[in-house]
């Protein structure tokens, strides 16, 4: 003889673990964000861009910000400049158009001619900025936040589109026109300088 109600107990038992395993998925679907993107640190170009991860960890909130690395040689910007935010500490000059060897324009293309005083670049991204003289190791183009200086208490924004016999390693040098004293600036040190983009 069947004993009745055993197999409705299992069933329902059966359709309670069912639930309660839907349940677990959902939540943990919902929980974790339920969206699997991939972040794109690219530019047009394919040229892997430092602003594009500052903008990407900056509004995407499940991400921890990326720390800034500070490099202590030119050749370790090199290498780790393309790929994350670096920074580093070192000396900064000021030279202008009229010095022994300049040619009145700069070394990198579009080669701006600084002879009339014109020493600020226009920068699609960044606006109105200073140009700066630079170790060959940083490319052109390159966009860098530069402070604890003695003459600006705001760090001043510049981009590389300079070269110099003299600027090699841990230095930068800052262009003034003609008419301004570079007494100013003599030779600043323990300036701080930040990477914001690798290059154009």
């Amino acid at each position: 003889m069947k004993k009745k109600g055993i197999r409705p107990f299992y069933k329902a038992m059966a359709y309670r673990f069912l639930f309660v395993v839907c349940l677990f998925s959902f939540l943990t679907f919902i929980l974790s964000g339920n969206i699997h993107q991939i972040n794109s640190v690219s530019n047009i170009n394919g040229v892997k861009s430092v602003q594009a991860i500052h903008i990407i960890t900056e509004y995407d909130n499940r991400t921890k910000p990326l720390k800034t690395m500070e490099v202590s040689t030119m050749e370790e910007a090199s290498i780790y400049g393309p790929i994350m935010p670096i920074s580093f500490t070192g000396q900064m000059t000021a030279y202008n158009p009229i010095c022994v060897g300049c040619t009145g324009e700069v070394y990198c293309p579009p080669r701006q001619d600084v002879t009339n005083g014109n020493i600020y670049y226009e920068d699609e991204s960044y606006g109105n900025i200073r140009i700066l003289a630079a170790d060959p190791n940083i490319p052109c183009g390159t966009i860098v936040s530069i402070s604890n200086l003695t003459f600006s208490e705001e760090p001043i924004i510049g981009i590389v589109l300079d070269r110099g016999g003299a600027i090699k390693g841990n230095i930068m040098d800052f262009l003034v026109s003609e008419t301004d004293d570079m007494d100013i600036i003599g030779r600043q040190r323990g300036v701080h300088y930040e990477l914001l983009r690798w290059g154009w």
